[in-house]
C-alpha cells in the first residue's frame, strides 16, 4: 500500500475525471489519500470529496499562505477556527509562508503561520508546511514555538542537506514528491543520507508531477514514480519502500 500524504484531489483539475483519477491511483496501490486545506473557497468542494470517499480520503483544515492577505486574514482565520471546533481533522494543513509571489505580506504570513501552529498543538494535530523562497523564515517561527507537541510535515521538501537536518530536528518527516525525479531538484543528491523513517511521499496533485510526466497535471497514481526513484536511492524494494513510508505516515496522522 502506498499513501498519497499530500493531493489536491478536490481541484478544479479533477472536475471531469475524479473517478478515473481515483482508480488509477487504486490500481497502482495507492489506498489512502490526504487532502490538505487551500482556503474557504475550496472547503465545500474538499469535504465533499472527502465525504464521497469515507474510506480513503482524510481532509486537513487550515489556510495557505498564498491566500494570506491582510484584508481576508481575520475572515479566513476565523473559518479555519470554526471548522476545527466543529469537528476532527486529520492535521492543520497546508500552513506556512510562501514568499516566491510577493514578500510585502511575510509578517501577515509568519503571524498566521504561528496562530496555525499553536492550534494545532491545541488540538494534538500534526501540521503540514508549505514553504516557498523561505526557509529561513519558516524555520524562524519553529524556532520560537518548538516543543515537544510540534510535529508533522515539511512538505513538498526542495531544501538543502541542511535545511532538511533542521527539518527533522523539529520532529518534522519530509514530504517527498516529484521534485526528487528532477534533475535539477538536487535533494536525491543527498536525500539517502537520511533514515528513510524520516520520509513520507506525496504528489501535490496536480502539481509537480514527476518525471515522465513534468510540465503535465500530476496525480496520484504518478506516486510509484517517486516511489520508484526511492528504490534507487535507498537500495530497497518497492514493498520495503512503500511499507515502511505507510507506516511513517500513519504515525504522522493515525496517531
Amino acid at each position: 500500500m502506498l499513501i498519497d500524504t499530500h493531493t489536491h484531489l478536490y481541484s478544479e483539475q479533477f472536475e471531469n475525471d475524479i473517478d478515473e483519477v481515483i482508480a488509477r491511483a487504486k490500481q497502482n496501490g495507492v489506498e489512502r489519500f490526504y487532502l490538505p486545506a487551500i482556503d474557504k473557497s475550496y472547503t465545500d468542494r474538499m469535504l465533499a470529496l472527502e465525504s464521497q470517499h469515507q474510506d480513503s480520503m482524510f481532509a486537513m483544515m487550515g489556510l495557505h499562505p498564498c491566500s494570506v492577505h491582510p484584508d481576508t486574514i481575520e475572515e479566513e482565520l476565523a473559518h479555519v477556527r470554526e471548522w476545527i471546533d466543529k469537528r476532527s481533522f486529520k492535521a492543520i494543513g497546508e500552513i506556512g509562508i510562501d514568499l516566491y509571489w510577493e514578500k510585502e505580506f511575510l509578517q501577515t504570513q509568519q503571524d498566521a503561520f504561528k496562530t496555525q501552529i499553536e492550534w494545532a498543538k491545541e488540538k494534538n494535530l500534526p501540521i503540514v508546511i508549505h514553504c516557498r523562497d523561505a526557509f529561513n523564515e519558516v524555520f524562524e517561527v519553529l524556532e520560537e514555538v518548538k516543543d515537544e507537541k510540534l510535529f508533522g510535515i515539511f512538505h513538498c521538501f526542495s531544501g538543502t542537506k541542511e535545511d532538511a537536518q533542521r527539518a527533522i530536528d523539529f520532529n518534522l518527516k519530509l514530504g517527498i514528491g516529484g521534485v526528487v525525479t528532477f534533475k535539477n531538484g538536487k535533494i536525491d543528491q543527498f536525500l539517502g543520507d537520511f533514515d528513510i523513517k524520516d520520509i513520507v511521499l506525496e504528489t501535490d496533485s496536480p502539481y509537480l508531477a514527476p518525471v515522465p510526466f513534468r510540465g503535465k497535471r500530476n496525480e496520484s497514481s504518478y506516486l510509484t514514480h517517486v516511489c520508484d526513484k526511492l528504490v534507487d536511492i535507498y537500495h530497497q524494494t518497492p514493498t520495503e519502500i512503500a511499507a515502511i513510508t505507510t507506516k511513517n505516515a500513519f504515525d504522522i496522522f493515525e496517531r
